[in-house]
């Protein structure tokens, strides 16, 4: 049975570790679901949620990540306010902090018929649009995962939305993380997502002004629901 309703989730400031824990016990009901459903050859509808927050300063390396990319070492990091994880998705390492929108789509793909290769693609999608509302205008970037500015520009390319995520039985785990009113500043201790010589942005630092989060997540979610069809509940 396809399902493409939706629980929005705002849990604000959070610790990593607390954020990820939830994400995996949704993860894990979704999936118990759906090989249920395959042994027992029934049509039970599978949930599907998304999850927004904001965590305190923390860097986190994907599972193809380098430790290179961490210019610091971990006693200085500590020393800044910030902790490291190494975690289970896609990509390398990014930080994540106050101010930033951080997007768990924890989603049965098969609801929304969309290929891994599409639904990251479609995540791009939503934040692009996302980003209109505000007179960003921000694109792909060949090669690169994840939302830029100028993108055609070498010299001006700037990243403002990272993506990553794990997929395993067709359902998806962590997401993206959207830069608002960042603090940047962070992101000078990384070589962010791993590709060097690109630089960081912000809404916040694009507009010379700061923004209400609030405002952005009801734009996602008008967005997520024109781009995935979905209804949230």
């Amino acid at each position: 049975m396809v399902n493409k309703n939706v629980k929005n989730i705002n849990i604000d400031l959070v610790d990593y570790q607390k954020a990820w824990d939830y994400q995996e016990k949704l993860f894990d009901e979704i999936v118990s679901i759906k090989e249920n459903n395959r042994k027992n050859k029934i049509k039970s509808a599978t949930p599907n949620f998304l999850i927004y927050c904001e965590h305190p300063n923390v860097y986190t390396i994907g599972k193809s990540g380098k430790q290179d990319n961490l210019l610091i070492s971990e006693d200085f990091l500590k020393s800044k306010g910030a902790s490291l994880y190494r975690i289970n998705r896609g990509g390398d390492i990014t930080f994540h902090g106050p101010g930033q929108i951080v997007g768990y789509p924890i989603l049965d793909l098969d609801n929304f018929g969309v290929s891994i290769k599409n639904y990251i693609y479609n995540l791009e999608e939503v934040i692009i649009k996302t980003l209109s509302h505000f007179d960003v205008f921000a694109t792909r970037s060949e090669g690169a995962t994840g939302v830029w500015l100028d993108a055609e520009n070498p010299i001006k390319s700037r990243k403002i939305c990272a993506i990553g995520v794990r997929t395993s039985h067709w359902v998806s785990m962590h997401g993206f993380a959207l830069n608002v009113n960042t603090n940047l500043d962070y992101f000078d201790y990384i070589v962010p997502c791993g590709i060097q010589g690109k630089s960081v942005t912000s809404i916040a630092k694009e507009l010379g002004k700061e923004i209400d989060i609030k405002d952005v997540h009801l734009i996602l979610n008008k967005e997520f629901s024109n781009v995935f069809g979905m209804q949230f509940i």
